[in-house]
């Protein structure tokens, strides 16, 4: 079983876009495929409950199918920081009750199994605990997504030093280019190479170019899945 999270530099990095082209590269595989959104804010109300599009796209994804509640089972509706939605909706959000439902998850088994985070990497979680406890918790090596525009570089560089720094290891990281028209691309490009790769030792696992509208099969179209499942951990 090969099971990661999936983080971003910030929040509308891709997480989704990537966390979901990853699954279909692994379906693609003829693997089974399990996710999770441990909390989503920006729900919508149905006659089920409150539903995420972002984890109704990696519902979409899961092979066999899961049900909504296994992949997303803390769901608020105003599309703000987690712990603050919690906190308004009168829920008590910590480690404990996230991480037993992706133990849950994990323990089905599946050949790839992806937990997408909420934000960027120092996201809380309550007064006291975080975003990257939760990955540490469920012991699980991180996959770097960086949403490249503007600033992109400082961002991965920062989020790459402090995922290292509470001891977890990365194990790649995805280029997720979110602008038309980005102005010196490719020396970003090589730029992020070399810090992340060349200097940061995380390998990439593909540069995804624009996307309208981002779309799971295309994004895997430019996703290389063999160092995850080639991952010696």
């Amino acid at each position: 079983m090969n099971a990661y999270f999936v983080t971003g530099t910030d929040t509308d990095a891709g997480k989704t876009v990537i966390t979901t082209g990853l699954m279909a590269a692994a379906r693609r595989r003829g693997l089974t495929v399990a996710g999770g959104k441990p909390v989503a804010s920006g729900c919508e109300p149905t006659p089920q409950g409150w539903r995420n599009a972002d984890a109704l796209a990696i519902q979409a994804q899961c092979h066999p199918a899961l049900p909504y509640e296994a992949i997303n089972p803390f769901a608020f509706e105003p599309a703000i920081a987690p712990h603050i939605a919690a906190r308004e909706a009168g829920v008590a959000l910590d480690l404990p009750r996230l991480a037993e439902p992706m133990r849950t998850l994990l323990e089905r088994g599946a050949d790839v199994t992806l937990i997408e985070g909420a934000g960027g990497w120092r996201v809380p979680l309550n007064a006291r605990e975080s975003i990257p406890e939760l990955a540490m918790v469920l012991d699980l090596p991180v996959v770097l997504v960086v949403g490249v525009r503007l600033g992109a570089i400082n961002h991965a560089r920062l989020t790459l030093e402090a995922i290292r720094r509470d001891g977890v290891r990365v194990a790649g990281w995805v280029a997720n280019i979110l602008e038309p028209d980005t102005p010196r691309l490719g020396e970003n490009l090589e730029a992020l190479a070399h810090w992340l790769g060349e200097q940061g030792g995380a390998p990439c696992l593909g540069v995804v170019p624009w996307l309208d509208p981002p779309d799971a099969e295309a994004a895997a179209d430019f996703l290389d899945l063999e160092p995850l499942l080639n991952d010696p951990a």
